[in-house]
C-alpha cells in the first residue's frame, strides 16, 4: 500500500500531546464532592465502569489517526506489463534434389539442413514460418504457421526423391514469394537453401528475386557445399545407390545477385558447424520486435479507514452515553 499525500502522516505526532494533555488531566483529578469521610469510597468494590473509564479516549484517538490516514489517501499498487510483438514471415526453401545427399556434411547435407533449420524455427517464438522444398518441381510443405510443432514435424518428413530429381532455384524461390504474396507481416523473409545450379523449372532465379524485391521480400541464401570434390549419390550399372567422388558445383554468382537484389545477403556453408553458424547470423539480423509496457494501476483504499474512523466514534458515543454515565 502506498500513500498518495504522505505527508499529511505527520498529523499523527498530533496524538503525543493530546494523550501527555490526557494523563495530565487525569493525573490532577477531575470535579470533586464534599464527604465526610474518603473510607467508605476506598472499600467501594470498582465495577466494569473503572476499567471502561479511559475506552472512550482510547476511540477517539483511534478514530482520529484513521481519520488521518484516510486523508492522506492510501492506495493499493497493481503493477501490470503488456508485451506486444511484430513477428516476422519466414519461408523457408530447401533444396532436397539427389545431390542433397552427399557425404560432405554429417550425415549428409539435406540431414544436416533439416537439423539445423529445426533449431532455427525452435528460436523464433512469435514468428510465422513456412516450408517450401524443391527439386526439378517446387511444392510447400507447409504454409505460414506459428505453430512450431506442426512444423517441426512436417520438416522431419522432408525427404529426397519425394519428386523429380534437378535443381529448380528459380520454381523455388517463386513457390516462397507466393506464400508470402498475401502476408501482412512488416518484415517477409525467405531463406533459400541450395547445393547447386539452376537446370530446371521454368522461372529463372534472377526474374524471382526481382519479384521479390518489389513486394518487399528479402532473400537469404545459402550455398551448401565442401570445396572441391565430395562423396555424391550415384545410380551404378546394377540400379543399385552408391557414392562417388563429384566436383562441387554452387552457382554462387546467381545465388549472390539474389541476396544483392533483394537486401538480404549470400552465405557458404562447408560444413556442419559453419551451416548452422549461418542460421545463427540470419536469427541475429532478423530479431522480432518486441514491445513491453509497464504500467501501475492505482485503487483508492480511504473508503475502508473512513468506515473505520467513523466506526469508532459511534462506539465511542455508545460506550460514553450508554455505560459510563456522567454526574452532570
Amino acid at each position: 500500500m502506498i500513500f498518495h499525500s504522505p505527508h499529511i502522516l505527520w498529523l499523527l505526532i498530533l496524538l503525543v500531546p493530546a494523550a501527555a494533555y490526557y494523563i495530565y488531566r487525569i493525573r490532577r483529578g477531575g470535579a470533586a464532592l464534599r464527604i465526610s469521610s474518603a473510607a467508605g469510597v476506598l472499600r467501594a468494590p470498582r465495577t466494569i465502569r473503572y476499567y471502561l473509564r479511559h475506552v472512550p479516549f482510547l476511540l477517539r484517538m483511534a478514530a482520529f489517526a484513521l481519520l488521518i490516514v484516510a486523508l492522506a489517501r492510501p492506495q493499493s499498487a497493481e503493477h501490470n506489463t503488456r508485451t506486444s510483438a511484430e513477428g516476422i514471415d519466414i519461408m523457408l526453401a530447401l533444396d532436397v534434389s539427389g545431390s542433397m545427399l552427399a557425404r560432405d556434411f554429417t550425415p549428409d547435407r539435406l540431414e544436416a539442413a533439416k537439423e539445423v533449420a529445426g533449431s532455427f524455427i525452435s528460436d523464433r517464438y512469435g514468428d510465422r514460418i513456412g516450408l517450401v522444398v524443391f527439386a526439378g518441381e517446387a511444392f510447400t510443405q507447409s504454409p505460414l504457421t506459428s505453430d512450431q510443432s506442426t512444423l517441426l514435424t512436417l520438416l522431419g518428413r522432408v525427404r529426397s526423391g519425394l519428386i523429380e530429381d534437378g535443381t529448380a532455384i528459380g520454381n523455388g524461390l517463386a513457390t516462397a514469394i507466393n506464400r508470402l504474396r498475401e502476408s501482412d507481416a512488416k518484415s517477409k523473409v525467405i531463406i533459400l537453401l541450395t547445393d547447386g545450379i539452376n537446370n530446371r523449372g521454368e522461372i529463372a532465379p534472377v526474374m524471382a528475386a526481382e519479384i521479390a524485391k518489389q513486394m518487399g521480400i528479402k532473400v537469404y541464401t545459402i550455398g551448401v557445399g565442401s570445396e572441391g570434390m565430395a562423396p555424391t549419390p550415384a545410380i551404378d550399372m546394377f540400379g543399385n545407390m552408391t557414392f562417388v567422388q563429384a566436383k562441387v558445383e554452387i552457382d554462387e554468382e546467381t545465388l549472390r545477385k539474389i541476396a544483392e537484389t533483394t537486401g538480404g545477403e549470400y552465405f557458404r556453408a562447408t560444413d556442419n558447424e559453419k551451416l548452422r553458424a549461418i542460421y545463427d547470423e540470419i536469427n541475429r539480423l532478423e530479431k522480432s520486435k518486441v514491445e513491453v509496457n509497464d504500467f501501475t494501476t492505482y485503487t483508492e483504499e480511504y473508503l475502508f479507514w473512513l468506515l473505520g474512523a467513523l466506526a469508532l466514534l459511534v462506539v465511542e458515543f455508545l460506550t460514553r452515553t450508554l455505560i459510563l454515565k456522567r454526574i452532570p
